[in-house]
């Protein structure tokens, strides 16, 4: 029997999600903004499209190669609506128009304690309106086009975290 070694679970408590523009273009910024009040975030791990090469002289099975990998999927993220993740986003989403104006990229990261970080270009949707139903927790989702390759990095990233403007969290 082989000697395996179990790796120890991770718990995604103290997950935070966190944004950027960059300030030289192409280079990823290592300081930014916590988006307070994340509920849940997407899946990342999209498989490749398959691409169809049988030719005529194929008996039995069929061939592929890999394609594209399509995240279009990875860009809903729940959260809880708060007066502050409100703030936040409108921030983010003003950052993000000015950025592209000038050519620049906002950065998107997760970081997970006990791993390194996730960190990859996107464009945020601006702020929606979310339904309401009686007597239920006010959520809202979120939206997070990814624009660039999702990368794992052991760079060290600054999160700063935000405080309402009326001086409470």
């Amino acid at each position: 029997m082989a000697n395996v070694k179990a790796g120890i679970p991770l718990s995604t408590a103290g997950t935070e999600l966190a944004w950027a523009v960059e300030t030289t273009k192409g280079t990823m910024p290592t300081s930014a903004r916590f988006i307070p009040d994340i509920i849940s975030m997407p899946d990342m791990s999209a498989e490749p499209e398959k691409i169809d090469v049988t030719d005529l002289s194929c008996l039995k099975y069929k061939k592929f190669i890999q394609g594209l990998i399509d995240l279009s999927g990875a860009s809903s993220y729940s959260a809880n609506l708060t007066a502050l993740l409100y703030e936040e986003w409108n921030k983010l989403y003003a950052a993000y128009e000015t950025a592209k104006k000038s050519g620049l990229q906002t950065w998107f990261f997760i970081a997970t304690p006990g791993l390194p970080t996730v960190a990859f270009p996107g464009e945020p949707g601006t702020l929606p309106v979310p339904g309401k139903e009686v007597n239920q927790q006010n959520k809202i989702n979120l939206s997070i086009t990814v624009s660039g390759e999702p990368q794992w990095t052991d760079d060290d990233i600054t999160i700063t975290y935000p405080q309402s403007s009326d001086g409470g969290l």
